[in-house]
């Protein structure tokens, strides 16, 4: 297990910055000039940024980046498609054996993505991680452990940055035991409100995930690699009124002041609320994890930061 592996500190953020009728599934993406605004805001209070993909929005993130010279790190993703079917997802897990072979080879084509990528950036990305929660019970883009394992070990043999997988706490506990030991450090995924805690439990659920996960590897770095906190809801897989700005901003201060404490890398989940995931219903649970709104206007958690746009002496 790799104890020595020291990961990087500082504010850390997710950040997918999709808007108003663009989306990933349409491949309709941020412009560069929309990207460029994105970055130049996050990057006078966080100086870490976690991707999902290698997509031409990452691209566009990497090269303004570059361009700039913005004193921004990233993690950056790969996203891997189902590989198998999962009748256990409760919003359509099943696929054809054709398109699962396609989706294997297009995972194939993101992994060499992601190599390339994090070979021409290399001053900028600081870890990789292969997949995102392709292993829990509910997913929809299902990938085998077996095959995480090959994807794993093809990835480091190519790469010097520290390699990782991203996934709900859940998996990581017994399932996922094989794919540790290929693995530079754990990424887990936490949300209370998602498993209707209220918010005076929530940063104690939270600790606990990640004591669960750490119990079980000593020695083995982990990294939180998302945690939030939704601002609205239709009541969809959490209790609608749990839902509410000052309970996010609650929230991420405790975790925040929490995982700084402790020295643990966080990414907070999420940069922008996000109209494309999710249903229809404009009160969709998905679409309203962001810290800043769609329109880019900073909710109750990060308003004393930006509301000036200046950034005020007390951090998040």
């Amino acid at each position: 297990m790799n104890s020595t592996l020291t990961l990087p500190q500082g504010n850390a953020i997710c950040y997918s910055g999709y808007r108003e009728g663009q989306s990933p599934d349409r491949q309709i993406y941020p412009s560069v000039e929309q990207i460029r605004e994105d970055l130049h805001l996050l990057a006078r209070h966080w100086q870490l940024i976690r991707l999902y993909d290698c997509s031409p929005h990452a691209e566009r993130v990497l090269q303004v980046i570059h361009e700039d010279r913005l004193p921004l790190r990233v993690m950056l993703g790969a996203y891997l498609a189902a590989e198998a079917s999962n009748p256990g997802c409760p919003w359509g897990g099943l696929h054809s054996e054709t398109q699962l072979e396609a989706n294997r080879c297009e995972n194939q084509a993101e992994l060499e993505r992601l190599v390339e990528l994090a070979r021409r950036h290399a001053d900028i990305v600081f870890a990789v991680a292969v997949g995102n929660e392709c292993t829990v019970d509910w997913t929809d883009h299902w990938v085998p452990v077996s095959q995480m394992v090959g994807y794993v070990r093809w990835v480091k043999a190519r790469l010097p940055q520290p390699v990782t997988f991203c996934e709900n706490y859940l998996p990581w506990q017994d399932k996922l035991r094989e794919l540790v030991d290929e693995l530079d450090f754990i990424s887990l995924h936490t949300y209370p409100v998602w498993e209707y805690k209220p918010i005076h439990e929530a940063l104690e659920h939270t600790q606990a995930n990640v004591a669960g996960v750490t119990s079980r590897y000593p020695g083995k770095p982990v990294a939180i690699t998302e945690a939030g906190w939704c601002t609205r809801s239709n009541g969809r897989g959490m209790h609608a009124e749990h839902a509410q700005p000052e309970l996010q901003a609650r929230y991420c201060r405790e975790l925040v002041d929490w995982t700084r404490e402790a020295g643990l890398l966080c990414f907070v989940f999420e940069a922008f609320d996000e109209p494309w995931k999710g249903s229809e219903d404009p009160l969709e649970p998905e679409k309203h994890w962001g810290l800043f709104g769609v329109d880019r206007r900073p909710k109750p958690v990060v308003q004393a930061l930006f509301a000036d746009r200046s950034l005020a002496s007390e951090a998040l």
